[in-house]
């Protein structure tokens, strides 16, 4: 290579280089000192976070000075001390017969030896740390790069504390991204794409910006480009001992974080202790406080490649994780179970449609707080700074009301971060209706076209914001939306939700899939700004219901499609209890039962299940009202109504005469027991029916 060439080579690297501020400002300010401050620099990462391209910019920084720099790649080494002593000598120019750790110690100036790809040489630690690193002079700095963080010793034993800093690299800032992709000529407009999938990992940009050079007219899209994908996943995997294990990795990148019970089902073998650990041990997989994640953009590779690779096996994946966070959600509560939410809206972080409208915390969620008596000021003041002032003592009086409804986020010094007030609709007073432009139109709404039912709920989030970024898409408004859809399966009784936003066009898309419809005519108007309202009747699709469909979207590729399903019924009480003695009177005639208004009705959709057939549906009737009758005979006072049942219509005699003749009781009685039976069961169904828990 002609010193021309390199050169240039040199020059072009070092005008692609950004960021790494404060790693060069640390390296620079060491060998620039009297007297080093350590005497190991010890940088690790992932594959492709740029340790080798940070210690190219350490060498210059090394030149620029006139300090003696030597860069040995330990990918070319035996992890012996005899090849890694014939190395140094060979940077260094000497003779085969010389001492590398002699020349170190007799030149007087300051030197520094780089180390690359120390994840090779695991086995040669011992002597590195035992022989090697003791014999080495106070001018000389070694630079050790690798994938792996440093072994414990390193922190822990006081020796070498002092002598070693330890130096993690991240991604780069949205902004050094930014600059780098400007460098590389990508356009702008796909900017916003490209740091959605790389996160900033420095080989991910540049092969993305690769693939804008290679390819004209170029519009990324992580399974348009399976050979960057290949790349990068070369970099973070390099074996994967059995289908077991890749299983697992595949699992842990598509869940938000990985537990051993998780892990289990997923791969479907009872113990995983092993794999759990071995995912542990992989460079670019983190512990968090509720299990293991991957680096972000290596999650990014695994599940790109595996969507493109074989979607049918991604599409199972989803379904067994899915499967799993049902039943949690039904044996957790309170922050156990909103942790347990959010985990299974993060499967649908990969759907194009909602992806831009979420973001996520790796390493766990915030833990919603009640509000306590000196938040009030701070949560005015932030609805204030958003909203205005009127909608700010619209906010106070609401506080004094309802202070059991709203639910806060704190920053790290304990100030609300962000809240959510989730106003129930059905305690409000005509006073209160007439004081909030946005109650008095959400509840005109409801007597015009949804009217509560005796028992039922109605919940309007009538404010909701992070403290810093309001309604935009942000970290916070991602756990606002978690304890929203928890509000929507743990709420008893809850009939209707309204959920205002300030900007109702951005987040349409996003209320389309999660199946809330536009309510025009429920918006309200506060301090001159109009705000629109989203909707959603949990009578004609209940919760499980709702997390079916959403299923349904979790892997869809395609946008949305219309919603094929069979609108439920909303009945008045006296109806419904007329359904259960028509459904009653019917119960041993399947094909009677298929006229009956129940089948359409919230409690036999949520016992048949999203898309059930009639068959299903009169089924899941007639088990209905077995449970609700048996139910009775755990009463001493009831059991005589369950008796008069059972010989009625559940397993009937050939007339009523001959039922009451076999239970030997009057006539006049049995038809009273028979009365009460048909109340009581209707009672039972109806409870079901409006979601009382």
């Amino acid at each position: 290579m002609s010193p021309q060439l390199a050169g240039r080579i040199e020059e072009e690297r070092r005008r692609r280089f950004v960021g790494r501020t404060a790693e060069l400002g640390l390296f620079g300010s060491a060998i620039s000192s009297d007297e080093l401050p350590f005497n190991v620099l010890y940088v690790h990462g992932p594959g492709g976070m740029g340790k080798t391209t940070l210690l190219g910019e350490f060498s210059h920084l090394c030149r620029s000075s006139g300090i003696q720099a030597s860069y040995v790649d330990a990918r070319n080494l035996e992890p012996s001390p005899d090849s890694f002593m014939a190395a140094l000598l060979l940077v260094l120019n000497l003779d085969p017969q010389s001492s590398p750790l002699e020349t170190f110690a007799s030149q007087t100036s300051r030197q520094v030896v780089m180390v690359d790809t120390c994840e090779t040489l695991a086995s040669l630690n011992p002597w590195i740390n035992e022989v090697f690193l003791p014999r080495i002079p106070e001018n000389t700095l070694l630079v050790m790069a690798s994938r792996n963080a440093p072994e414990a010793r390193w922190r822990t034993d006081p020796g070498w504390q002092s002598l070693v800093r330890v130096l993690p690299l991240g991604n780069l800032s949205k902004e050094e991204s930014r600059v780098y992709l400007s460098r590389r000529n990508v356009p702008a407009d796909q900017h916003q794409p490209v740091l959605e999938f790389t996160h900033g990992h420095p080989l991910a940009l540049s092969l993305v910006a690769d693939a804008f050079v290679q390819r004209s007219g170029f519009h990324f899209q992580p399974e348009a480009t399976p050979d960057v994908i290949k790349a990068l996943l070369e970099q973070f995997v390099q074996r994967v001992p059995g289908p077991a294990h890749r299983t697992a990795l595949e699992s842990c990148a598509l869940v938000r974080q990985t537990t051993e019970s998780l892990l289990s089902h997923m791969v479907g073998i009872s113990e995983v202790h092993e794999l759990f650990e071995w995912l542990r041990e992989l460079a670019f997989i983190e512990s968090g406080p509720f299990g293991l994640f991957p680096h972000d953009v290596a999650r990014e590779a695994l599940a790109a490649d595996l969507r493109w690779r074989n979607p049918d096996w991604y599409a199972e994946l989803h379904h067994r994780a899915r499967n799993y966070y049902k039943e949690r959600l039904k044996q957790t509560h309170g922050r156990d179970q909103q942790r347990v939410l959010f985990d299974y809206i993060y499967l649908h972080r990969d759907n194009p449609v909602i992806r831009p409208f979420l973001e996520w915390q790796e390493t766990g969620a915030a833990a919603p707080e009640a509000m306590q008596a000196g938040d009030e000021p701070d949560l005015v003041t932030m609805v204030a700074a958003h909203e205005g002032e009127e909608s700010a003592r619209l906010a106070a009086y609401w506080f004094g009301r309802q202070p059991q409804n709203v639910v806060i986020y704190r920053d790290l010094e304990g100030k609300p971060a962000g809240f959510v007030l989730k106003l129930a609709l059905h305690e409000t007073s005509p006073e209160d209706r007439k004081r909030d432009p946005a109650v008095r139109a959400a509840c005109q709404y409801l007597e015009n076209h949804a009217p509560l039912r005796s028992g039922e709920k109605a919940t309007l989030f009538r404010f909701w914001m992070a403290r810093e970024s309001y309604q935009e898409v942000s970290a916070m408004q991602s756990l606002i939306f978690g304890n929203v859809a928890q509000h929507y399966l743990t709420t008893p009784s809850l009939a209707f939700s309204f959920f205002p936003t300030a900007n109702p066009d951005f987040w349409a898309q996003a209320f389309a899939y999660f199946e809330l419809p536009r309510l025009p005519e429920a918006d309200f108007e506060v301090g001159g700004r109009r705000y629109g309202i989203y909707a959603h009747d949990w009578r004609v699709m209940p919760p499980m219901a709702w997390l079916d469909l959403l299923a349904e979207r979790e892997v869809a590729t395609e946008p949305l499609a219309a919603r094929e399903t069979e609108p439920l019924v909303v009945l008045g009480e006296g109806e419904f209890a007329e359904a259960v003695r028509e459904a009653l009177r019917s119960f041993c005639r399947p094909d009677a039962l298929g006229s009956n208004p129940l089948l359409h009705s919230r409690a036999v959709a949520e016992r048949a299940g999203a898309g059930s057939s009639a068959s299903e549906r009169i089924s899941a009737l007639r088990e209905l009202i077995e449970e609700a009758a048996g139910s009775l005979q755990d009463s001493p006072r009831e059991a005589k109504f369950y008796r008069a049942l059972y010989h009625t219509y559940l397993n009937p005699a050939p007339s009523q005469e001959r039922a009451a003749m076999m239970l030997n009781i009057p006539f006049s009685t049995y038809r009273r027991h028979l009365k009460g039976g048909i109340s009581r069961v209707a009672e039972v169904l109806w409870q079901k029916e409006i979601g009382a828990r």
